[in-house]
Order: C-alpha cells, then structure tokens, then sequence
C-alpha cells in the first residue's frame, strides 16, 4: 500500500533516518587536492592551520630607504639629517626583506636623494646619501613577521567553502595542499515516452525534456557532481535496469517519472523492487508526487548490511521538479559536504568601535558580523592593505564613502555579506582576551553548526562589550591586586547592572618568551630593566599587561625603563612572531605561544582564564554546544596536550554575580 501527502517535516525526518541507518547523513568522505584555482568553491574536510607565518620576515611596506630608527631621533625641518647610503640606510622596494639591523622604512617621497657633495641626486633610487628632515618611529613602514598570521594559527575551519581569498591565505600559510569534502555523485535519470532530447524536432505531444538540465545545474551549483543519463522509454523493467547499474556508481539518484497512483507509477514501482519506499506523497505544493526511498546496491555490503542510497521520484513538473530539489537534494548535498549554502542581503548592523577612514576614498571595511540578543553587531577587522586574513575572516564589508572621515561605535551601518544571514543567528561572539585555545574551541563548534567568532581586545575592553550588549561571551584574566582573586572585582565594577555567569575555562602558566638557547640570559622579570634587553608588551586592557604592570609594582621597577614597554601586540603568537623574528628579546605571554614558535619559556605565574557570560545568554539555545563542549573529553584532552595548560576545572561555574 502506497503511502498518500504526509507532511513536508516526516518526509524529511523519514530521509534522515533512513541515510543515518545507511551511514550516509555525515560527510561522504575527502580527497586530498593540490593548492591551486580548480580548488575554488570546494569544500574544507579538514581544518587549515598555517605551517610558517606570514610573512615569514620583516618586509618593507612602502619603496623607500630601510634605516635604524634611533639614528633619525634629532632629524627635522630645521635641523636636518644626511644618511649614508650602504651603512645607514640601504634602499628597498615594497615587499624587500628589511635588511639586518634595519627597523624602519623611510618612504622615498619622504627623503631628498643626494649625490656627494649635497647635490640632489638624478637617481634617486641610487644616491649616495639621503637628506631627512623628520625622524621614524621603530618599525614604521615595515611588516613584521606574523603581521598576517602566524604558525599554527587557525587559517580555515573545516566546512568553509573555499574563495579566491581562501586560496592565498592557505599558500601564505605555508600550505602546499587541501583535504576536501568529496563531491556527492548524483545521478538523473528522466524517463518517459513523450519526452525529447533538447535539439530534437518538436512535434505534437512530444516534450522537450530539460527537468534533468535544471536538477543538474541545482546540483553542481550546490557543490554536487552531476551525471545526466539518456532518456529512457516508458518500460519497467529497462528503469529498474538502469537504476540498478546506476546505484553502483551514484551517491543519490534522481528518478524524473510518474509518481501517481496510477498503471504507470513507475517511480515508486522501481523504488519498492529494488529496495523500499519511504514517502509517496508530500503534502506541499507544488512537488506533492514526490517518491522517496532506499535502493539496495547489488553485490556491496557496508558491515554487514548491504549497501543503500537514495532515492527521489521527482516529480514531472518543471517548477515541482525544480522545488523537489531545493526541498530534498539540497539540503542532502550541504550535509553530505558539511555546509549551507543560502543567499544573503544587504543587512544592517551596529558598529562596535569606532573607525577612522581616509577622506578622499570610498572605503571598503572588513567586518566580522554576529547577532547578540536582537542586535546585528559588526566587529570592524584590520584594515591593512597586506592582511589577506581579515578577507578570511570576513562575514562582509561596509562602504564608507569618500567625505566620510570615520564612524563613530555604535552607529548603524549596511553590511554587504559574505555568508547567509541565517548563519548569523548561528554566530557566537567572543570578545575579550585572546587565548591559544579559541582556534581549537571554533574548529569543534564547526562541527556542531555553530561559527564562533573572537576579537581580541583585551580583558576589560571584553567586559566592556558585554556591557554594551555586543558580545555573548568575553574571555577574561584581570587579576585583583589587592586580593588576588581573577575577574570577580572588575565584573562588579563594570557589569554591576549585567548579570553574568562566570565560568572556568583553562588554567594557564605565563611566562617570559624568549629565544632558543636564552642567548640574553632572561631569567626574570627584573632582566627587563636591562639596557641591553628589548621588550614587546600586550595592549592596554589585557590581562596579561595588568599581571605585569602589578609585577613591576611589587619590584619597584618603572616602565619607562623597560625598552619596548609602549611597542604593543594583541595577542599571546603575535608576541611570540615579535619575539622570534628578532624585533624583541622577551615578551610575556603563555608556553603554548613559545612552543608554537620554537621559542624558549620561563615559567612565572599560574593564571586562571575565565569566560565571562551574561546570563541571558548562557541560558540561551545558542551557548548549548558551546557549554557542552567544555565537558567533551576529545576536546579537554586536546587543550591538555598544549603546553602549559590544564583544563581540570573547565566549565565549573565560580560565581554568579548580578
């Protein structure tokens, strides 16, 4: 007995069920690539994490004339600098390695080339000295090493559709190949006597059959690989041959028939004698004749079992057809890759900081984009021209036009989107202090339909988002210097009128980074005060920088005697990049940062990092996975196998205040 017009919700839930019984609701499996173009709009299997740091050294940002920044210190208008060219200053293009000794790039407009003698030079790539009339700031001009991303960093998430962006980051990155998602076969096969090939001379009751063109463009569109068969004639026995054969070679066949309950109902005929029916009729209209079922392939066993796929009697149609595909296909194909696919408008969000932007130019701003109770945020992400990761990380942009000199925080602004605005709602959004462990956190939500999105503004700017209400969590590691307890204090200062949740996430050890071999022999904070050592610190607001400044306290050192307390970096690899390409000697950040880099560490202090949750949120559906994933022990173990850290109070909740 034929099943009749159940409703659209059983359909689908009758299709899952019976592709999970057959192992076939997950991805299908993956096939490593070579990087290059034809890889474009594939689909990520496996995450991409950078094996070398872009760039990978110091390069020249601008053409002009590497220099030491100190020897321009007394350079002005009036009192101008001659430079020597070969032992002061050496000239390098836009993209140069910056040359050993050099921390500063003076652009070319910005000097007067001279001859010997003071003459102005005719080559003014080639003089013998250069005039200044301004002195540099260290490293003004350059891109230092890791400035895009650095090693063992995060580059893409598996389930990311790979972009023309994608692509550059994942070579910048040091990455020669790509494990991708393998593509759904999908077979359609129409049938029918009256149907004609397209070309064919059209007479009465004859039909030009196209359904299979449409349904094989849906399905390449949709990331699958199509396979369009012949026409086959109304006969019984000739489908079920080639939808036998065809099994062996398909992941999903579509059967273009007649579905009704009438002589020739060949779709459901097939279906039940090569395997079993599933659904006859979905209560949705157009597209109610719609066949689903399992077919058995001949000869392949998965386990024990024989081998099944599925199959979909679509209907004859032209708009049924196409709506049984958006309906049925589409959705299998993005679980089969891992993805959705949907369009997005243009949408409006409210700007989380203020930014600055040039006057003369339209500009087009890079954002990160989140819903936060009934707010759409957008996160502004770096602007540098040579930052290929904040396209990476981009949910879309924001035209600021020419005449506009910034936006203030705050203020409403038309996002063009990268990503479906349903993906949005499915967004959490951190800010706050950065941690190692994020990267890993987003890769695990991205397997249980969640994005996870960070910005690392330090411990206090993420209380202060939540206050603002553009966050859902902040990751926090303020240390009270009075009672040495983390974050309680801060929290009540400024979330007095937020009631949060605070929970333990990792216990952490900070320490000196430093070279290999320790070739300034640092063993403690006091080296810091030496001459003869530089620094590279964290931005103000980050925990890291509030540990120091109370270490310093304790030991009566002033700051202004530690060279490179005002060079900042916002997170714990950027400090490592700093530290291992040669800008400083130390910086003060996690072990796992040092071992990511090949550093050396000093262990100094035991912190906790917490996460800070407002507690609408974290009775919210959306933090489910998130909070479920602190007691995963795959995950645990994970973040346990990082140096310096331990997880054995994960997701403990220490307070609530509020």
């Amino acid at each position: 007995m034929y099943l009749k017009d159940i409703p659209l919700q059983e359909a689908q839930n009758r299709l899952r069920e019976a592709c999970s019984q057959a192992d076939l609701w997950g991805l299908l499996g993956s096939v490593e690539l070579p990087l290059d173009e034809t890889v474009n709009g594939r689909v990520l299997a496996e995450p991409v994490w950078a094996k070398i740091s872009s760039p990978h050294y110091h390069a020249a940002a601008m053409d002009g004339f590497a220099v030491q920044a100190h020897e321009t210190e007394k350079a002005s208008p009036s009192t101008p600098l001659i430079l020597e060219i070969g032992r002061q200053a050496i000239y390098v293009d836009t993209g140069d390695m910056l040359p050993d000794g050099m921390d500063a790039v003076i652009p070319i407009e910005q000097v007067e080339s001279l001859d010997r003698g003071g003459q102005i030079s005719v080559d003014i790539r080639r003089p013998k000295e250069i005039r200044v009339r301004a002195a540099v700031p260290p490293w003004s001009h350059v891109r230092p090493m890791g400035e895009d991303m650095v090693a063992t960093q995060l580059v893409l998430p598996a389930g990311q559709i790979l972009r023309p962006v994608d692509l550059g980051a994942i070579a910048a990155s040091g990455n020669t190949s790509v494990i991708v998602a393998r593509k759904p076969r999908i077979a359609i096969i129409p049938t029918g006597s009256e149907l004609i090939p397209i070309g064919a001379p059209v007479t009465a009751g004859s039909i030009i059959e196209y359904n299979s063109l449409v349904l094989a463009g849906q399905v390449n569109q949709w990331g699958g690989e199509a396979m369009r068969f012949p026409i086959v004639a109304d006969d019984l026995e000739k489908i079920k041959q080639v939808v036998a054969n065809t099994a062996k070679e398909a992941d999903l066949i579509l059967l273009n028939a007649g579905s009704s309950a009438g002589s020739e109902d060949y779709s459901a005929q097939v279906v039940e004698s090569l395997g079993r029916l599933l659904v006859h009729g979905v209560a949705v209209r157009p597209g109610h004749p719609v066949i689903i079922g399992m077919v058995t392939v001949n000869g392949e066993t998965t386990g024990v079992n024989p081998r099944q796929i599925p199959i979909i009697g679509v209907p004859g149609y032209p708009v049924s057809a196409a709506l049984t595909g958006e309906i049925f296909v589409r959705p299998l194909i993005e679980r089969w890759l891992g993805l959705q696919l949907p369009p997005s408008p243009v949408i409006k969000a409210t700007l989380t900081r203020k930014v600055t932007s040039p006057a003369g130019d339209d500009d087009y701003m890079r954002v990160a984009v989140g819903k936060v109770g009934q707010r759409i945020v957008a996160a502004p992400l770096s602007k540098g021209a040579g930052v290929i990761t904040s396209l990476v990380r981009a949910d879309g942009f924001v035209i600021i036009p020419k005449g506009t000199q910034g936006l203030s925080a705050g203020r409403e602004v038309e996002v063009q989107p990268y990503r479906p605005i349903a993906e949005f709602g499915q967004t959490i959004f951190a800010i706050g202090s950065h941690d190692l462990t994020l990267d890993l956190l987003a890769q695990y939500l991205a397997g249980k339909q969640r994005r996870f999105i960070s910005a690392n503004v330090g411990s206090l700017g993420g209380l202060l988002a939540l206050k603002r209400g553009e966050a859902h969590v902040a990751g926090s590691h303020l240390l009270d210097l009075q009672t040495g307890e983390y974050n309680i204090s801060y929290i009540k200062q400024y979330l007095s009128d937020t009631p949060v949740f605070l929970i333990a996430f990792v216990d952490r050890k900070q320490g000196l980074l430093i070279k290999r071999g320790n070739p300034k022999d640092i063993h403690t904070i006091q080296d810091l005060a030496r001459e003869d050592v530089t620094f590279i610190n964290r931005q103000r607001g980050a925990g890291t920088r509030v540990l120091l400044d109370y270490q310093l306290g304790l030991l009566g050192i002033l700051s202004e005697n530690i060279q490179g307390y005002q060079q900042e970096e916002f997170t714990h690899l950027a400090v490592a990049a700093a530290v291992a390409s040669g800008r400083a000697d130390c910086g003060l950040g996690v072990a796992a940062a040092a071992s990511a880099l090949d550093l050396d560490f000093v262990p100094l202090f035991d912190e906790r990092y917490d996460l800070v949750i407002p507690r609408e949120f974290y009775e919210d559906d959306l933090l489910a996975p998130f909070l479920e994933l602190m007691g995963n022990q795959a995950f645990r173990q994970e973040v346990d196998a990082m140096e310096g850290y331990n997880t054995r109070r994960m997701g403990e909740v220490i307070a609530k205040i509020g």
